[in-house]
């Protein structure tokens, strides 16, 4: 079974980003590997969930990267693009999640 999301909806390409910084993230700043989960609704218009373990129990920090640094904008990033946000302890590590709402797809 698919996720119902297709390869040229507008969502498809805000989760790529998401998955990309969140996962990104996970493994520079633990240096292990990270675990992906993604939550596709049986709803179309309820929100796509995706979800980053690692383990680390430290909680993310969000940066202001200064315009000359070349990295430091991944939770800025997740914040500009994501619907809501956030994280939770989970065992040992965390859990950083974020929410896409299929319904407004970042219509522009």
């Amino acid at each position: 079974m698919g996720s119902g999301i297709g390869a040229d909806e507008p969502v498809a390409e805000t989760l790529i980003l998401l998955i990309s910084e969140l996962v990104t993230n996970a493994v520079v700043h633990t240096g292990c590997p990270a675990v992906l989960r993604m939550l596709f609704p049986a709803t179309p218009a309820a929100p796509v969930r995706v979800e980053v373990a690692d383990t680390s129990g430290l909680p993310p920090a969000p940066r202001h990267a200064r315009r000359d640094e070349t990295g430091g904008r991944g939770l800025e990033l997740v914040d500009g693009l994501a619907d809501r946000w956030g994280w939770h302890p989970e065992g040992a590590g965390k859990q950083i999640w974020c929410e896409v709402d299929r319904a407004a797809a970042h219509l522009t």
